[in-house]
């Protein structure tokens, strides 16, 4: 039998590497779950980034006066919950979670006392919380203005007056007007008419207070600190120097001082009121007019009908129109000397002299072109 034909095969190596194409598709889901990963922390870092900014704007003041402070009585076992959301109602925070946040991210470091506080919007959280904190009896300032008046029923969008002094330290409406009607007893209202407010008796000055003073126990320290003042500056023999009893020099130096704020110009100012008075001519106050105009709710007229309007009636008025500062009251008692019977405010804010009607009126055509314009 003829020998078979053999064929021998030589076997080949298995190639068990995935083809080109596993491979590519193995390293795009790769690629793919990288880039979810890296679009996931950054949104994660994106979300930290903006609430940690929307945490600090929450901590940040809701105002910016330092002057408002509002009144707040924590009771006792109150959760910071609850002195949140009591402080957000009386919008001094802005946001009660924000203010819990911050409490229990301090853990017992810091423990909110109960008590009565005056806090101001235009503080942030973290003053808040370590005003809360103190666990001492709370202070406050309070300050008063010169040349301020009780009340202030004009459209001025920045008033300085009495009564928005203690609304803005929390103080109500009816607190306020209670106790300006009282009647207070101390040597400053010598010569004060029994009918007569207390107009030009709040002695312009910053004053610190126990939480807990009352609008009358604030007045009772002011006028105690006015009557002081005329003490230790003998105003009262001032006055009377030139004929003025107590009530009827501060009449003046509130005239004064809601005339010229300029310190060195007050005394003579007062001069010329002085001379115009021993002349038996009218003040010509326009300040006396508009008061009365401005606290009557009726235009402001140089005619008014008014024993306010020193315009049309001689002497002083009823009584002052605002509070004397330091400055005009020591001008009316030592005022400068002269015989000017006439000044006025310049546009360029100086003030002009003039001994007789033709140089007043001089100067008002070159100086006074729009101050002397408006009523």
């Amino acid at each position: 039998m003829p020998d078979r034909l053999i064929t021998t095969i030589s076997p080949q190596p298995i190639d068990d590497r995935p083809s080109g194409l596993k491979v590519g598709k193995k390293s795009s889901k790769l690629k793919i779950i990288i880039w979810i990963i890296g679009v996931f922390i950054t949104l994660i870092i994106g979300v930290i980034a903006a609430a940690l900014v929307w945490y600090n704007v929450q901590l940040s003041p809701v105002g910016t006066d330092k002057s408002e402070l509002k009144l707040i009585v924590i009771a006792d076992k109150s959760t910071s919950s609850q002195i949140g959301d009591e402080l957000q109602s009386q919008s001094i925070i802005r946001l009660s979670f924000a203010f819990n946040l911050y409490v229990k991210l301090l853990g017992n470091s810091k423990t909110l006392q109960a008590g009565t506080y005056r806090l101001s919007p235009a503080e942030t959280i973290p003053q808040i919380v370590d005003h809360l904190t103190k666990g001492s009896v709370d202070q406050f300032s309070i300050t008063f203005f010169p040349g301020a008046t009780l009340v202030d029923n004009t459209e001025s969008t920045k008033k300085y007056d009495i009564t928005t002094v203690f609304k803005k330290a929390g103080y109500s409406d009816t607190e306020i007007a209670a106790a300006l009607k009282m009647t207070y007893v101390s040597p400053l209202f010598a010569g004060k008419p029994s009918s007569a407010g207390l107009e030009g008796y709040v002695y312009g000055e910053t004053y610190n207070f126990n939480v807990g003073a009352t609008v009358q126990d604030i007045l009772i320290s002011v006028f105690d600190q006015f009557n002081s003042v005329v003490k230790d500056n003998n105003l009262v023999a001032g006055f009377a120097s030139h004929g003025l009893n107590l009530y009827q020099g501060i009449t003046l130096a509130s005239i004064v001082q809601r005339e010229s704020s300029n310190k060195a110009d007050q005394p003579q100012v007062a001069q010329v009121f002085y001379s115009r008075l021993d002349s038996g001519m009218t003040l010509g106050s326009d300040v006396t007019y508009q008061y009365i105009a401005d606290k009557t709710g009726v235009p402001r007229d140089p005619n008014l009908d008014s024993p306010y309007n020193t315009r049309r009636f001689a002497g002083l008025p009823p009584g002052p129109i605002a509070t004397p500062g330091l400055t005009a009251l020591q001008a009316v008692a030592n005022p400068a000397s002269g015989d000017y019977l006439f000044f006025l405010s310049g546009d360029d804010d100086v003030t002009y002299f003039a001994k007789t009607q033709a140089e007043h009126e001089a100067n008002i055509i070159n100086h006074c072109a729009v101050k002397c314009s408006t009523p």
